[in-house]
């Protein structure tokens, strides 16, 4: 089969594009909160993955399979079989994503007690 050289310029720049928006200032995710809504093995910093059938963020992606103990990871434990189900879509419960928020490392925090200042008695 022979594969059109439009479809293949049209995915590159789709890739390009796709890498770009996520450099420079201003390009770091919105604030986790209950009333957006993420899918299944959302990343943030610092935080995890959002396991969308249990509506929180875990450390391991959902349904993550552990070949020493040949068990998958899902919502807070682990299993022989992986967690079926339909929902790949959620919004975290309110104080998980107030947690999730205060966890984030993708973010630049400022305020007291900050080290981003360097002070010294040479300069």
């Amino acid at each position: 089969m022979k594969r059109s050289r439009t479809i293949r310029l049209v995915l590159l720049g789709g890739l390009s594009a796709g890498a770009l928006t996520g450099c420079g200032p201003g390009s770091q995710s919105p604030p986790i909160s209950a009333e957006n809504v993420y899918t299944n093995n959302y990343y943030v910093s610092g935080v995890g993955y959002y396991h969308a059938p249990f509506r929180a963020f875990y450390p391991m992606p959902y349904n993550f399979f552990e070949p020493k103990n040949q068990q998958y990871f899902f919502g807070g434990q682990w299993a022989a079989t992986p967690h079926q189900t339909i929902t790949n879509i959620s919004a975290p419960l309110p104080s998980g994503a107030q947690q999730a928020e205060a966890q984030r490392t993708d973010i630049p925090r400022r305020g007291f007690g900050s080290t981003s200042h360097h002070h010294s008695v040479w300069s």
